[in-house]
């Protein structure tokens, strides 16, 4: 099927921040694939992180079905795909998907991230089966998902990758995981996928392929508001919105702009405040340093 209207490419939409992207880039414009593994509201869980079994698993709020409806609601099309991280296939399918029933990606937006155990394991509960676990889903399966979308933007003569990095890659945590703090083989997959944007810079930038890192700062996520109304990350970090980080998504895969961020560790709370993309009802937080992301 032809398609004149430009399309995104979005995981991890089924809330948080990728559903704050998709409803930004659909107000922008273009018709959203989006990608989750939670397709009906009613069917959101939390998973455990930790083999300390910290927190209960809870319900949580949204859903592809959610997200769908409100990007219709915009006059924009939707196109759900059921997607989970670990699944190689899938993961493959997915863009082939995309492209067979709409004809185009001009955006892909990694927003997922990889949420089964050893996020918050600490040091010695770490095992090596679950680093790669985490690896697989933060680092080695969103390259695989990238080589098959830039194929297709070599062909249409251009694209905008945005990929989600956080600031635990780059700082050091202020207190144990589960403490305020992160665990490192999290850290340590979000700071191998930081890389990434800079080596499609190098390589296809002269193709118009052009690859953008977005920090979010700490935003509070329904998976985090479910499981503890007073959240340690705040009182270190401050919050922000996920919209914030939706407009500047938005931004980045419109703007000419933007050009000017390629290659910048780009952290979204402050860009989004000096370029005005959005107001929050009340100030959430600190807009000059990173969060845990």
């Amino acid at each position: 099927m032809s398609n004149d209207t430009p399309v995104a490419f979005v995981t991890g939409a089924s809330r948080g921040i990728g559903r704050a992207s998709a409803l930004a880039l659909a107000d922008a414009g273009f018709d959203v694939v989006i990608t989750a593994r939670t397709e009906r509201e009613g069917e959101g869980r939390t998973e455990s992180n930790s083999v300390r079994n910290d927190d209960p698993i809870v319900a949580i709020v949204g859903s592809l079905e959610r997200t769908a409806a409100e990007i219709e609601a915009k006059g924009r099309r939707a196109l759900p795909i059921k997607l989970d991280l670990m699944d190689a296939d899938a993961i493959v399918a997915a863009p082939a998907q995309a492209i067979r029933e709409w004809g185009r990606i001009d955006v892909l937006f990694n927003n997922a991230v990889y949420a089964g155990g050893a996020t918050m394991d600490r040091i010695m509960d770490l095992t090596p089966e679950r680093m790669l676990q985490l690896m697989a889903g933060n680092y080695a399966h969103q390259v695989l998902l990238i080589q098959q979308v830039i194929p297709h933007m070599l062909e249409r003569e251009g694209g905008r990758i945005i990929n989600m990095v956080s600031g635990s890659a780059r700082q050091d945590p202020v207190a144990p995981a589960g403490e305020g703090g992160w665990g490192i083989a999290y850290s340590a997959s979000k700071a191998a996928f930081a890389r990434v944007a800079g080596g499609i810079e190098a390589e296809f930038s002269k193709h118009n392929v052009r690859a953008f890192n977005v920090d979010p700062g700490n935003v509070i996520t329904e998976k985090r508001k479910a499981l503890r109304p007073d959240d340690a990350f705040a009182d270190h970090y401050g919050s922000e919105p996920p919209e914030a980080t939706g407009s500047v998504v938005a931004w980045l895969a419109t703007s000419p702009d933007a050009l000017s961020m390629v290659g910048k560790w780009i952290y979204a709370p402050k860009l989004c405040a000096d370029r005005g993309l959005f107001v929050a009802q009340a100030p959430l937080g600190p807009v000059d340093r990173p969060g845990a992301g």
